[in-house]
C-alpha cells in the first residue's frame, strides 16, 4: 500500500473517530463544525481523544467570534469544558494586542500568522488558570491543551453552564464582593498576575461563590499595562457591588488592599 493511501485512511479513520464522539442534536451546531474544525483542529481534537483527555463531544454552551466552547466528558465521564480558539478570524490580533505587546510570552511572535498568535494564546490561558489555581484563586481547573484547544473544569451541571454573576441574584453580595477582592489580591501577590478583563460578566456563580473565568487575557506584573489593567478590574468590582448600598472602598484603598501584604 503506497504512502498516499496509508495516509489518506488515516485521515478517514480519525474523522470517523471523532464523529463517533460527536453528540451534537441540534442544527445550528452541525452548522458550525466547517468553521471550527479545520484540519489542524480535527488532528488536535484527534490527539486529545486518543490520549483519553476527551471521551465525548456535546453542543455548543457558547459561540463567540473568536472561540467555540462545547460540554464534554471524559472517558471516566467527567465534564468537561472544551474551548476551540478560531484560527482563521481576522480580527484575533486586533483585539488582542493591548495584551500582547510587552508580554515576553509573545515575544517573537506578533509578526508571524494569525494561527500562531492563537495556539500562544491558548497556551497563555492554560498556564494562567494553572497559577491561578496554585494561588488559591477559584478558577476552572485546567486539564489539558492541544494547539488551539483548551480543555478545562466544566462548571455547571447536565450540560448547563453556571450562570454569570449579571444574571443571578446575589444571596450574599457582600460576601461575594470580599471574596472577589481576596482573589484579586491572590492573583495579584501569589500568581503575580492580573486578570485584565474582571467585570460581572467574567464571574460565574457556583453553589453560592462566584469563580472566575476567561484568564486568557490575563498579564503579569512586568506587563507595562499592568497596574492599569489592575485599576480598570477594581473599578469595575466596586461600580457591579455599589449598586447593593454596600459599604465598598474608594479606589485607593482597593489598590492599596491588593498591592499590601496582610
Amino acid at each position: 500500500m503506497s504512502r498516499r493511501v496509508v495516509k489518506r485512511v488515516s485521515r478517514e479513520e480519525m474523522l470517523y473517530e471523532i464523529s463517533q464522539r460527536m453528540k451534537f442534536k441540534r442544527s445550528e451546531d452541525y452548522e458550525t463544525l466547517e468553521e471550527v474544525f479545520d484540519k489542524p483542529t480535527l488532528m488536535s481534537l484527534y490527539k486529545l481523544m486518543v490520549k483519553g483527555t476527551i471521551g465525548e463531544v456535546y453542543g455548543t454552551i457558547r459561540a463567540g467570534k473568536e472561540c467555540r466552547l462545547y460540554w464534554g466528558r471524559t472517558p471516566e465521564g467527567r465534564d468537561i469544558a472544551i474551548k476551540i480558539y478560531l484560527t482563521s478570524t481576522t480580527e484575533f490580533k486586533k483585539g488582542r494586542l493591548i495584551y500582547m505587546e510587552g508580554d515576553p510570552r509573545f515575544e517573537g511572535l506578533l509578526g508571524r500568522s494569525t494561527r500562531a498568535l492563537v495556539y500562544a494564546w491558548a497556551r497563555k490561558e492554560f498556564r494562567n488558570l494553572k497559577r491561578a489555581l496554585e494561588a488559591g484563586v477559584r478558577v476552572p481547573e485546567p486539564i489539558d491543551i492541544e494547539k488551539n484547544i483548551l480543555v478545562m473544569e466544566f462548571i455547571g451541571q447536565d450540560g448547563v453552564p453556571a450562570p454569570l454573576m449579571k444574571e443571578v441574584p446575589l444571596e450574599d453580595p457582600e460576601g461575594v464582593f470580599w471574596k472577589l477582592m481576596e482573589y484579586v489580591r491572590l492573583l495579584y501577590q501569589k500568581a503575580r498576575l492580573v486578570h485584565g478583563d474582571l467585570s460581572e460578566y467574567n464571574v460565574m456563580i457556583w453553589d453560592g461563590e462566584p469563580i472566575l473565568f476567561d484568564l486568557s487575557q490575563a498579564v503579569t506584573l512586568d506587563h507595562p499595562m499592568a497596574e492599569f489593567f489592575l485599576e480598570r478590574d477594581l473599578r469595575n468590582l466596586l461600580r457591579f457591588f455599589s449598586k447593593f448600598d454596600l459599604p465598598v472602598p474608594s479606589l485607593q484603598e482597593a489598590l492599596r488592599m491588593v498591592r499590601e501584604r496582610p
